[in-house]
């Protein structure tokens, strides 16, 4: 069976905006292409091309959770620039650069996504799209220098050409600065210079001498009183260059036109992979925008029923608008959702939030809402929500609107999703409610599901009377005068229209009178509705009050916890302690002995014999004691003591939660020192010292190794200063500019250089790596670093060379 094709309407599509959402989508593309592909995004017809779609994001999501982006850095719009080759034209030297530029990030994409295969198994597999032509691209780039300019690697002829064309240049000077050493012709020249018009060299003649100065005039002053003159013994030499610079020209253009050629037989793998690239930006790009919109993948395969949680608009997410979350969702028989409730309290939010979710899942987009979310695919989705008054076809408020549920009626069905905001409002209320009831009725005949906003008391009253309507409301709270923007499911809402109208600034009295008369004019299920919702409001603060104290007391609970798990630990330190002090104790008790048997036996008497025994005794007093200050210590209860509020007193600091030192007293603020510092806090904060005044330490001998810190300086290598000694090395294999950059740093040695350039392009950074590695195992090298933006960035190395 065919699927059916997604038919949106061009007015859906305004009434909901979602051209804003495809416009936040192709704001973080990074490539032209990628944007007008995100600009085109389409609505899928099938659940496994959705499917596929979020597959797609959901790979690129995992790479923006590993710091991983695509490096499309530099990437151009190169497609009439391929067609251009194709067609054997020109292309200019910004143009090939550019071309060069789209390779290497072709080659660049697809060797970091295929180290990630098993990570992004589809981004992957857009990735062999992209050509490898690496040849290519390192040809071009080796073409031209940074600046743009033809480079002379680009062709041996080239080079040839050029050095004639200096060649000619220095001679020219040469002969010129013999010729302005020449007092005779000094007198004839109005100022002692040479210049260039016309691309040829020549000399300020004064207009009086231009007899006595024989060459070509080639240009004048505006006065006529200066002749700019090429001296007859300089054209001969200056033809010649003339005839090089010709050379050079047709040479760097046969070039150009190589480079063009070489390109335009390669065009369609190109645009192929420009095409890929813009598919994988675009995947990139919807992942920025599913972060940007804490978005989740809705269940929709095979779901019927509509379960959105923790839904929010995603056209004021990203506008930076704080939105209440809210849950929208219509569960067994319910096919309609009847939202109510007072102006300007988020009932139009809440229905273009469900259609701007349902287009985004079409377009394979997560959408705003959170995670355990369902929605079905729906193939239409049909709207009519704001103002449809067209003067030009004569039609009022209420007409244009009656003409638009016609048109929905005639083409809804099942799968279908139709969003009627205020429907049937500018009419007469009762027969505006019967015509309402009877249009939803008919749209739930054909299986349609309808999200309407209204405030008319009869479709209220349907959901309890028909299974197929489920009411909902948006919150107002009467304390504050204000909507509360949080959705309420089962409940029909009040239009609360003379408390927002009240709170729009219309006269008090005026609103009195109106609440007067709205006391008495009301039906009964007007008064019906008031009355729930007066008991609703008592049983959401009950609710609120409720929520508040189980807060505290979680919180109580948590803080409890807490300081259960220090104690704990504390305990734990010091039995840690302890330990280390019975072992140290131990250890010293034991080396004491042994000096003492040495001494023994070293005498052998009596009297010594017992002032070692009387020592022995002394020293188990000695440990005994320490021992039982330790486990004292160990068991000691940390309950707060009141604060010995004087000068010189330990006290303990709540909000550092240490033992702190009191240097002064004045009234109900103390200074108190914490180490170094010292600082003045309300007496309030202190209690009771948890160790005291800090004691010297029983077993000094433990802490020998503490003073060896703080012994040497390091000092800051200078910055490496780039210079005029360098070496370039593009466009070589590796091996051949390793070997080129040994005799380059040999030669940089012997000469006394203090550092060099090392300009080795950018490419797709092999070339690079192998030099920088071979840098840091070089003997010759103090330190290196990559050039600053003004010295040619990463496509060269600065090295400083030891002394």
């Amino acid at each position: 069976m065919k699927p059916m094709t997604v038919q949106i309407a061009q007015r859906t599509l305004e009434d909901l905006g979602f051209a804003e959402v495809l416009r936040a989508l192709a704001h973080r593309c990074r490539t032209e292409t990628g944007r007008e592909r995100a600009l085109a995004r389409p609505f899928l017809d099938t659940e496994e091309e959705v499917a596929e779609a979020l597959a797609l994001v959901a790979e690129a999501r995992r790479l923006s959770q590993e710091q991983f982006s695509l490096p499309l850095g530099g990437v151009s719009d190169l497609r009439a620039a391929m067609e251009l080759a194709q067609k054997q034209g020109l292309l200019e030297p910004r143009q090939l650069i550019a071309a060069a530029q789209l390779l290497f990030a072709f080659i660049r994409t697809r060797e970091a996504l295929e180290e990630r295969q098993h990570l992004v198994p589809r981004l992957a597999a857009i990735s062999k799209r992209l050509p490898e032509l690496e040849g290519l691209a390192k040809r071009i780039d080796r073409s031209f220098e940074s600046d743009g300019e033809i480079s002379d690697r680009a062709s041996p002829e080239l080079r040839e050409a050029r050095d004639k064309v200096r060649g000619l240049h220095r001679r020219i000077k040469s002969r010129l600065d013999e010729m302005l050493h020449d007092e005779s012709l000094l007198l004839k020249l109005r100022e002692s210079y040479y210049s260039i018009r016309n691309n040829r060299y020549v000399l300020p003649v004064v207009s009086n001498y231009r007899s006595e100065v024989p060459g070509i005039v080639h240009n004048a002053s505006q006065t006529g009183q200066t002749l700019f003159v090429e001296p007859e013994a300089l054209v001969g030499m200056g033809n010649d260059l003339a005839i090089a610079h010709s050379v050079v020209l047709e040479e760097e253009r046969r070039i150009l036109q190589e480079l063009t050629n070489q390109l335009g037989r390669e065009a369609e793998g190109v645009l192929e992979g420009m095409a890929a690239l813009a598919e994988l930006d675009e995947a990139e790009a919807a992942a920025v925008l599913a972060g940007d919109l804490r978005s989740w993948e809705p269940q929709f395969e095979g779901v019927e029923e509509l379960s959105l949680r923790r839904l929010r608009h995603p056209r004021l997410v990203l506008r930076d608008i704080e939105v209440v979350p809210n849950d929208v969702e219509m569960r067994t028989e319910a096919r309609a959702l009847v939202v109510s409730g007072p102006n300007a309290g988020g009932k139009t939010v809440t229905l273009t939030a469900v259609g701007l979710c349902v287009l985004m899942l079409r377009a394979g987009l997560p959408i705003p809402a959170g995670e355990g979310s369902r929605m079905p695919l729906y193939h239409t989705v049909h709207s009519t929500v704001g103002d449809a008054q067209d003067l030009s076809q004569g039609l009022s408020t209420f007409s244009a609107h009656v003409a638009m549920l016609r048109d929905i009626t005639e083409v809804a069905g099942k799968g279908s999703l139709v969003l009627i905001d205020e429907i049937a409002a500018d009419t007469d209320p009762r027969e505006g409610a019967a015509i309402a009831i009877a249009v939803l009725e008919e749209l739930l005949s054909k299986g349609a599901v309808v999200l309407v906003t209204t405030h008319l008391e009869e479709l209220k009253a349907l959901a309890h009377m028909d299974p197929r309507f489920l009411n909902a409301r948006v919150g107002f709270d009467p304390q504050k005068m204000a909507p509360t923007y949080k959705l309420q499911l089962g409940a029909a809402g009040a239009s609360s229209a003379i408390e927002v109208a009240s709170r729009m600034g219309l006269a008090t009295h005026i609103c009195e009178r109106a609440r007067d008369l709205a006391m008495n004019a009301g039906g009964a299920l007007a008064k019906a509705l008031t009355a729930a919702e007066e008991e609703r409001r008592k049983l959401q603060e009950e609710l609120e009050r409720a929520k508040v104290a189980a807060e505290e007391s979680e919180r109580l609970r948590r803080e409890l916890e807490e300081q259960k798990q220090q104690f704990e630990r504390e305990r734990k330190a010091r039995m840690m302690r302890f330990n280390e002090e019975v072992a140290a104790a131990s250890e010293q008790a034991a080396s004491e002995v042994q000096e003492l048997l040495k001494t023994l036996r070293a005498q052998a008497n009596e009297k010594a014999a017992s002032e070692a025994r009387a020592q022995l005794l002394q020293r188990v007093e000695e440990a005994n004691q320490r021992a039982k200050e330790a486990r004292a210590e160990l068991f000691q209860v940390e309950a707060p003591q009141p604060a010995d509020l004087r000068v010189g007193a330990w006290v303990r600091h709540s909000g550092l939660d240490k033992d702190v030192e009191i240097l002064e007293l004045t009234g109900d603020q103390a200074l108190v020192a914490a180490g170094i510092m010292k600082m003045r806090v309300p007496v309030s904060e202190l209690s009771g010292a948890r160790a005291g005044k800090p004691k010297v330490a029983k077993f000094p001998e433990r802490n020998k190794q503490a003073k060896q810190l703080q012994r040497a300086k390091e000092v800051a290598p200078e910055a490496v200063k780039a210079t005029n000694y360098r070496c370039d090395v593009r466009g070589m294999r590796a091996d051949d500019a390793l070997t080129e950059l040994e005799s380059f740093l040999d030669r940089g040695m012997r000469s006394g250089e203090e550092s060099a350039l090392i300009i080795h392009g950018h490419g797709t950074g092999v070339l690079r790596q192998s030099i920088r590695d071979y840098l840091a195992a070089s003997p010759y090298i103090r330190m290196f670093r990559p050039g600053e933006n003004h010295e040619g960035g990463d496509g060269v190395t600065v090295v400083a060379l030891r002394a």
